[in-house]
């Protein structure tokens, strides 16, 4: 046996381990309702008051080091930003590019401020711009909040508004958006502290006035998040959370003393949204009650009722209210905004020119597999037409793309089908479409080789620009050589057409010919099939051939499979 002397000493479980076995324990013993939730005879754990000792603030990082020392942007250019992924509402872009760059300046000269005189700069009034965005669902209110915060480059928390109660007993507690800033920040507490929080189905939790019994979720709700966008201290660790408890008891039996780490709200931008739906009845009866009277036939009734505007197409403070939301909790949402429906040719657009355009997750997911998709502006207008029928934004894109191309993605795969196009035709009669793919093409005994086509047509197009198109038999011959040399197929082409670019490039310069069929004797020789094609597109300067029209054997290249 080990003396007491020696060094050796248990190691001890950590926090999860120890808050699995107590939870353990007080379900057997006790049943379901009861927790630990304090430490009896550690003074200061848990409590309001904090030690003598203790610290208030543990700032973990550098405040030189972060971002928002460094913001410099202005409102064009944040709009000019979003404007690259969120198609069409401009106003909500202005409106926001405006709220964010305001919000975080004011951050800014306050915190230099504090640097130099704390006093003054806690006698300086801020008030805050949070955001309200009303707007249908699919038109973008996510993506606009998502990526003014990472152009910012603060964290970034979203959460649903139905997910929180009152207490937190019943919910979520509304404090944990702000400790999940500290998780997004990587346990950077200053730069928790600039954050944005964005709050989605906002108009779920208004208060229905034919609402009875308890409240949590709605009204509730409401007043719980007042004290969050206005300013006040949250604690870091949920008091509730047994892993939180742990890692207080452990730092108390390394340190002595309890460290009350907390975030102040002041700086963090609030961002709620929702669709609203009803809202517009309540503005139009408004409008609608505003043009009686003695002022009715010409007179402003409405336009003072309005904020001095003519023709109020924005909803006001007594719009929300009579909604269901407290004139408190409104009232901290000064920044309006609200989002336009999407027509078919927004939708268009949005898949066209959108850096976040759903044509480019199709195209990845096909390449996948091997195939290439290619989808032209026919198939885009047709998609576009049938999503807006759906009535829900842009993810009716979504909806519209997965029932037409859901039998493509399933029966193409594991064939010598490398090419898709996605035209007009296909949106129109995507069986018909379908069948005459399949019936180009065969099954592939080894589906690796789609894939190592696939990445060596994509590599050569970066390094090169130009682009090589295999048909069914080039990919079946380069199985069949792969299989009788025991390598795979992505060596062979690098060996076979390592010299390729040479050749193509100079076709390109003379014809602007851009794509290049790979036929099964391409594959079989290389070299006399580029030489071909260099022939034939000096000829065709001379007499307007087509330089992808030769092949090995002079006659015209098999298509690729579409």
């Amino acid at each position: 046996m080990p003396g007491k002397d020696d060094d050796t000493t248990p190691s001890l479980p950590d926090p999860e381990e120890i808050s699995r076995k107590l939870s353990e324990f007080f379900r057997s013993s006790f049943g379901e309702k009861v927790s630990v939730t304090a430490m009896p005879g550690v003074p200061g754990f848990f409590n309001d008051e904090s030690d003598d000792d203790g610290e208030d603030h543990d700032i973990r990082s550098d405040p030189a080091a972060s971002p928002l020392l460094d913001f410099d942007l202005i409102p064009k250019q944040i709009k000019a930003h979003l404007d690259r992924f969120v198609i069409r509402q401009d106003e909500a872009k202005m409106a926001l590019a405006i709220a964010v760059c305001d919000h975080y300046n004011h951050a800014k000269y306050l915190r230099k401020l504090a640097e130099e005189d704390p006093a003054a700069a806690r006698a300086v009034e801020f008030a805050k711009q949070n955001v309200i965005i009303v707007g249908p669902t699919g038109v973008g209110k996510t993506y606009l909040v998502k990526h003014i915060a990472e152009l910012v480059g603060v964290p970034f928390v979203k959460a649903d508004a139905t997910k929180f109660s009152e207490t937190g007993y019943v919910g979520g507690d509304v404090d944990d958006l702000v400790r999940e800033l500290v998780r997004k920040a990587d346990g950077d507490v200053e730069l928790a502290h600039y954050g944005i929080v964005y709050i989605d189905e906002i108009d779920k939790i208004a208060s229905s006035a034919t609402f009875g019994g308890r409240d949590v979720s709605g009204r509730g709700v409401q007043t719980t998040l007042l004290k969050l966008m206005e300013e006040t201290e949250v604690p870091v660790r949920n008091p509730q959370d047994m892993p939180s408890q742990m890692q207080a008891m452990f730092e108390m039996s390394r340190t002595g003393k309890a460290s009350r780490e907390t975030i102040n709200t002041r700086h963090i931008l609030f961002v709620v949204s929702g669709a609203f739906s009803g809202l517009e009845k309540i503005m139009e009866r408004r409008l609608r009650q505003g043009s009686i009277g003695f002022l009715s036939p010409g007179g402003d009734t409405a336009t003072e009722k309005d904020g001095g505007r003519k023709n109020s197409e924005e909803p006001i403070t007594q719009d929300f209210i009579d909604f269901g939301f407290e004139a408190e909790f409104i009232g901290r949402l000064p920044v309006r905004v609200v989002c336009d429906s999407l027509s078919a040719d927004d939708l268009f657009d949005i898949l066209k020119h959108s850096e976040g355009s759903l044509v480019r997750q199709y195209e990845r997911e096909f390449e996948a597999y091997g195939i290439r998709a290619d989808f032209d502006d026919t198939a885009l207008r047709a998609i576009s037409a049938a999503a807006a029928e759906e009535g829900t934004g842009a993810r009716g894109l979504m909806t519209v793309c997965e029932r037409l191309l859901r039998r493509f993605k399933f029966e193409l795969p594991g064939t010598t089908a490398t090419e898709l196009k996605i035209d007009g035709a296909l949106v129109a009669d995507p069986e018909t479409a379908l069948a005459a793919v399949l019936a180009a093409t065969t099954p592939l005994g080894d589906a690796r080789a789609l894939g190592d086509v696939s990445a060596f047509r994509r590599r050569f197009e970066e390094d090169h620009g130009v682009r090589l198109a295999f048909d069914a038999g080039a990919v079946a011959r380069l199985s069949e050589l792969a299989e009788a040399s025991g390598r795979s197929v992505l060596e062979i082409c690098r060996e076979r057409f390592r010299d390729f670019h040479f050749g193509l490039q100079l076709i390109r310069k003379n014809t602007g010919q851009g794509t290049f069929p790979v036929t099964a004797g391409a594959v079989d020789d290389p070299d006399k099939y580029l030489s071909n094609l260099v022939v034939a597109s000096y000829r065709g300067n001379d007499d307007g051939g087509d330089a992808g029209k030769a092949n090995d054997a002079g006659e015209a290249t098999s298509e690729p499979v579409a």
